[in-house]
């Protein structure tokens, strides 16, 4: 029997994002569960969403885990990459692949762009305990800059609000004294797989390539070619479903 499969999306999103990801594992015999992070499905959001930080997300994941009858293999992209890390630290999971994973506490930027992208969030003194509604403009132009024109909106529409706090523990780990973002690599021995598009601004391969150096021999970190920071359902996703289908069969999974 295959170990069941728990995918975790990102921020100002919902399991939605990883519709076809999920179809596509479960058409390979898997059963996967993807939960929506807390008050991500709800409209509006209560104000507690701005003080929601990294650690209640895992929380609630860690209770998904719980009630799966075997540990799981955990799927996570972009923000739910690194609550992905952080559950592998902490409770049996059999393997991970990380989705253009978010950075973790100590990794620092290899970009202008990341740390311009930092930077500007102090422009909104207290956003870290905010709710933040999602921005068309900065999707458009960072993470679903690779999606053609006519399929935007219909992602565009769906995004949801987004913990300042989580933001904060994320974007500006350097400031956060509680470490929140802080992943324990050495508690982790699942084996990874990382894939980033080569063209992802928000967490860029040479960024991605510093944390999977943090699982050593553990860790395999591949570039998919002309890919954006939604290289989950831009064109050409399922070539990333495949290669983690693939990986999953040589770790005998």
């Amino acid at each position: 029997m295959k170990n069941p499969v728990l995918m975790i999306h990102g921020a100002f999103c919902g399991p939605w994002s990883l519709e076809g990801l999920q179809q596509k594992f479960q058409d390979a015999g898997y059963a996967v569960t993807a939960p929506c992070l807390r008050f991500h499905d709800q409209a509006p959001p209560p104000a507690a969403l701005g003080t929601t930080g990294l650690a209640d997300y895992g929380a609630d994941l860690e209770e998904e885990i719980k009630h799966m009858d075997a540990p799981p293999i955990v799927v996570g992209h972009s923000m739910g990459g690194l609550l992905a890390l952080q559950l592998a630290s902490r409770v049996p999971v059999r393997a991970l692949i990380l989705l253009a994973p978010s950075a973790p506490w100590g990794i620092p930027p290899t970009t202008l762009f990341e740390i311009g992208a930092a930077q500007a969030m102090h422009l909104r003194p207290g956003y870290w305990n905010m709710v933040l509604e999602p921005s068309r403009d900065v999707a458009l132009a960072h993470s679903l800059d690779k999606l053609p024109r006519h399929m935007r909106d219909a992602v565009l529409d769906r995004l949801v609000p987004e913990s300042g706090r989580a933001t904060f523990e994320i974007m500006s780990w350097g400031l956060d004294l509680s470490h929140a973002s802080e992943v324990d690599a050495d508690a982790t021995t699942a084996p990874l797989l990382f894939l980033t598009g080569s063209e992802d601004r928000i967490n860029p391969p040479s960024t991605v390539a510093r944390i999977a150096a943090l699982y050593k021999d553990r860790a395999t970190a591949e570039v998919l070619e002309g890919m954006g920071h939604w290289l989950i359902g831009e064109p050409g996703w399922e070539r990333l479903v495949e290669r983690a289908l693939e990986w999953l069969k040589t770790q005998g999974l």
